[in-house]
């Protein structure tokens, strides 16, 4: 996004918006991760510190496009748990940049399951 004012231009990069919509995503309960896509496996799920990872934006002069891929919480209703996921990310860039967001995307990768539930699980080989 870019706008002319009468102090300069303004210019919002692709990474800020991208860093925003991967905080808002990982803020959403049901969340588990964000996903780095097939080429680098589906059970990578990536913390805070590579937010943007998962997340494809592009950003145009009053408008952005936003597609996510994610894992979810095993028990969590995946229909739901993606709608609220395009509410807050929608919310969340349209609140901080003033863009208009036309579209958020989901793609759900993976899900992902409790590490207590695998290990206490009494039948498990051991």
């Amino acid at each position: 996004m870019s706008e002319d004012n009468q102090t300069g231009l303004i210019r919002i990069s692709d990474d800020v918006v991208s860093t925003i919509a991967g905080l808002a995503a990982l803020e959403t309960q049901g969340i588990a991760g964000m996903s780095g896509g097939i080429s680098e496996g589906l059970a990578k799920r990536l913390s805070g510190k590579n937010v943007q990872r998962g997340v494809s934006v592009e950003v145009g002069q009053v408008e952005a496009a936003i597609d996510l891929r994610v894992i979810v919480n095993y028990g969590s209703r995946i229909q739901d748990v993606c709608r609220d996921l395009q509410e807050n990310v929608r919310e969340a860039v349209e609140n901080m940049t003033g863009l208009s967001v036309v579209e958020v995307n989901v793609k759900v990768e993976g899900v992902a399951f409790k590490e207590e539930d695998v290990v206490d699980d009494p039948h498990r080989v051991k």
